[in-house]
């Protein structure tokens, strides 16, 4: 038995001890589509954005740092960019200037093959980074679509890793970052070559909710902001699949499910699905 299983699938995605707004985790500002408009214009807000001041910032870079290394960290986020939903933040290929923090809203990962199909490889909501895939490259990997109306901060790179030099926290913190994602992608790898269909549903699931309720919502009860196409594509599932899947769970009483609207009713029972998994 795999008494990490549930850890390693928490770990899908960052977690921390912090609240969001409403509209980033709480209930939806539209439905979310799944096709994303190419060359959709994006709203750049003037305004100053203060780290020091984000009920994020326990999610987020600055986590650690002291109020002085803070107020220079304030200095490279001077903008954020408003995203409507469906439009991407960039796209594979584009050039890689700065990673992205998700204030509001939330987002979706995937990579296109050369045939055209599109597989989503993940979901990022507040208080998580965008665009660490164009480190290695210069170039993003990946295109990033928002689910739902949705805002980031604009971090570039070259200033933030010239600040890094300077603080060992903030060094620190940004490589725990990628580490995590490195978590990610092994969590991810268990999912797809070892679990069944229920169970790869159900440590979605789980994951989600622990990090909703990281942000301040509740451990039981989400807004789906995803397709079920599309969660299909992250887990390596057919549609048919996971709609399926979604009325077995209301059956036997681990869910309630109202569309979008999802109720966990048995959180032990899906924690034991995920639980049963050998290696």
């Amino acid at each position: 038995m795999l008494n990490q299983t549930a850890r390693s699938i928490e770990e899908l995605a960052p977690a921390g001890p912090a609240s969001c707004t409403a509209t980033s985790c709480g209930h939806p500002t539209g439905s979310s589509g799944s096709t994303a408009s190419p060359a959709s214009p994006m709203k750049l807000d003037s305004f100053k954005v203060a780290c020091s001041s984000c009920n994020l910032r326990e999610l987020c870079l600055p986590v650690g740092l002291s109020q002085p290394q803070l107020t220079q960290l304030d200095t490279l986020v001077a903008t954020r960019k408003s995203i409507k939903r469906g439009d991407a933040l960039f796209h594979t290929g584009d050039p890689f200037k700065s990673v992205y923090a998700v204030r509001t809203g939330f987002f979706k990962t995937r990579i296109s093959s050369e045939d055209g199909r599109d597989q989503v490889t993940g979901f990022q909501m507040a208080g998580e980074l965008l665009g660490l895939d164009g480190i290695s490259t210069d170039r993003h990997a990946c295109d990033a679509i928002a689910l739902e109306d949705s805002q980031v901060c604009v971090i570039p790179y070259s200033q933030l890793e010239e600040l890094s030099r300077e603080f060992s926290d903030l060094q620190h913190q940004f490589h725990k970052i990628m580490s995590r994602e490195i978590v990610r992608d092994h969590g991810v790898m268990l999912l797809l070559g070892s679990m069944r269909a229920e169970e790869r549903l159900a440590a979605f699931l789980l994951n989600l909710t622990q990090r909703l309720h990281a942000r301040g919502f509740s451990a039981s009860a989400l807004v789906l902001r995803m397709t079920r196409e599309e969660i299909g594509s992250y887990l390596g599932l057919k549609l048919e699949t996971v709609s399926r899947t979604f009325s077995k769970f209301q059956e036997e009483g681990l869910l309630e499910v109202k569309q979008r609207d999802i109720r966990i009713t048995d959180e032990a029972g899906l924690r034991a699905l995920v639980n049963s998994v050998r290696c």
